[in-house]
């Protein structure tokens, strides 16, 4: 077979934080329960038909993340000790530490969403 897959899998994680040079309630310390997804390209399937076991991808996603943004105010975290920890650099963050992190044979991380509320989400690619 020619082609590309892509393979998601999600995580939930519950974190504070309040937004630096916001003029309005997210200025104060809030929470939420994030969800977050990450997508996943393969230009190839093994011999099973299976690109990446979503078992392996999620438990991974789990060991790289939930350490480090569970229940864990981000405004303590580097870099959102220096930048504001906003939607948008959460996703950069968590895509950078995928990559880095969270590598499977023949894939690459195509992008991340964060879910900030039901209603709202940032989705990051390079």
């Amino acid at each position: 077979m020619t082609g590309k897959w892509t393979i998601s899998t999600e995580i939930e994680f519950s974190s504070s934080h309040c937004l630096d040079k916001y003029d309005g309630m997210c200025s104060r310390v809030h929470g939420h329960n994030w969800v977050l997804r990450v997508y996943y390209e393969f230009e190839a399937i093994d011999g099973r038909g299976i690109t990446v076991d979503y078992f392996d991808l999620k438990a991974g996603l789990e060991r790289v993340i939930l350490p480090k943004f569970d229940h864990i105010h981000l405004n303590d975290l580097p870099p959102f000790d220096k930048i504001s920890p906003t939607s948008e650099n959460l996703a950069v963050e968590i895509f950078r530490i995928c990559t880095s992190e969270l590598e499977f044979e023949g894939g690459r991380l195509r992008e991340v969403e964060i879910w900030e509320t039901p209603k709202d989400m940032v989705k990051y690619a390079e």
